[in-house]
């Protein structure tokens, strides 16, 4: 019996994705792997249904869990309720509970300063992470409320430290970050965990970039004081564990920093 038997947890973003050791690739497959050891049945989103279907199969053979995939993209030409509200109505439907949301999905143009930055490109970023993270925390408060069940959503350093070519990506997570505040505030009277990290995992998609850009990789990517990046599953995806677990309540709105994968600090 794991930690998070018989919970049912949304993570958005979560299509499979590993890196060329074989170990977790990004942060929401890290974050699926680390519920999936612990018992959690999972609805996992995204807008790549390849991805998606890799990870059901390998989660519900390995750890021996339920997998529900919903293809699903929130994005400015979208009605979003609607979008949101599908995902929802099935979880329920399937499971018949909701006792975790993690708003992990983002999407942005990275490396575009901001006065080239063209409207469709903030869109991007805003909708598919500040936008997103409102309509589900939205639709799933009841659900929460009765399960008595925690959020957690993502933050960046590129916000907190103001990364170049960043201006979108840094908008939408501090957006984010300011959003789980208040619902801090306002949800702890109704028993719910809501949290938010800023981790700095070691991805698919920067192990690419560094073998492709390598003097670029250089010049943009610092090593965290820690001496290496988060481990996708085992450390950033172990927090989101802890964050849900029955017997850890943190409520004060405070925002948690994963600092290169070494732990919390409030």
């Amino acid at each position: 019996m794991g930690h998070l038997t018989e919970k049912t947890a949304i993570i958005t973003g979560a299509g499979r994705a590993v890196l060329s050791d074989g170990r977790c690739g990004s942060i929401g497959y890290g974050i699926a792997t680390a519920y999936a050891k612990e018992g959690a049945n999972l609805v996992i989103t995204g807008r790549n249904v390849k991805k998606l279907e890799d990870a059901k199969e390998e989660l519900e053979r390995l750890y021996g869990i339920k997998v529900l995939i919903v293809q699903a993209d929130v994005n400015a030409g979208a009605d979003n309720e609607a979008v949101v509200a599908e995902v929802v109505k099935r979880t329920m439907d399937t499971f018949g509970r909701i006792d975790v949301l993690i708003n992990n999905a983002q999407a942005s143009a990275s490396g575009v300063t901001l006065v080239e930055h063209t409207t469709d490109q903030f869109n991007l970023a805003m909708y598919s992470g500040l936008y997103a993270a409102f309509y589900y925390m939205k639709a799933c408060h009841p659900y929460l409320a009765k399960t008595k069940g925690s959020v957690i959503n993502f933050a960046s350093g590129a916000g907190l430290f103001g990364n170049y070519g960043q201006c979108a990506y840094a908008a939408a997570k501090e957006g984010i970050r300011g959003l789980t505040r208040v619902a801090a505030t306002e949800w702890a009277r109704d028993g719910i965990n809501v949290n938010i990290i800023c981790p700095l995992a070691w991805t698919a998609q920067l192990e690419q970039f560094e073998k492709a850009y390598p003097d670029a990789f250089k010049a943009n990517v610092k090593m965290p004081p820690a001496g290496h990046y988060g481990d996708a599953e085992l450390e950033i995806g172990r927090v989101c564990v802890q964050l849900a677990h029955p017997d850890f309540k943190y409520m004060t709105g405070e925002t948690l920093t994963l600092e290169g994968g070494m732990g919390l600090r409030p």
